[in-house]
């Protein structure tokens, strides 16, 4: 049975759910920082999925960078799947500005999280309603 790492669920907040992925956003204020989550058990590389799954976590991955670059107009897009401190299977979808924290070294440690505050997540997360629609729901939490 699929369930979100206990370590992404800590350090996470839901979005909502693509047909394959569910999508969470780090609780970083420092970025607009998203992960996708693919809903299969066990399933700790790309490779070990279905091709049909392989083919929709690309196809979402795709829609989602898209839609980030657009709406937050960053200078670069960063995407990863690394897994080395939780296995599971999660793509990284970090928005990335000339001007940020880290810039333009990769964020991984090097500032401590900055926690949203609930009026913060609204605002990051209105932007992409209507944007995000094709194929996606939104968590009740992320209304």
């Amino acid at each position: 049975m699929f369930e979100v790492h206990p370590q992404l669920d800590k350090d996470c907040i839901t979005v909502g759910d693509f047909p394959l992925c569910k999508l969470l956003l780090s609780n970083d204020s420092h970025y607009p920082w998203f992960i996708l989550v693919p809903r299969r058990a066990g399933v700790t590389e790309v490779f070990q999925l279905e091709e049909g799954d392989q083919l929709q976590l690309q196809r979402e991955s795709i829609h989602l960078s898209r839609v980030l670059y657009d709406v937050f107009g960053a200078d670069k897009l960063n995407v990863a799947a690394l897994g080395n401190m939780v296995s599971q299977l999660h793509v990284h979808h970090i928005v990335r500005y000339r001007n940020d924290a880290a810039w333009p070294a990769p964020v991984w440690g090097k500032f401590p999280a900055t926690p949203y505050g609930s009026s913060e997540v609204q605002a990051v997360l209105e932007p992409l309603r209507d944007a995000l629609a094709l194929e996606f729901r939104f968590a009740e939490l992320a209304l």
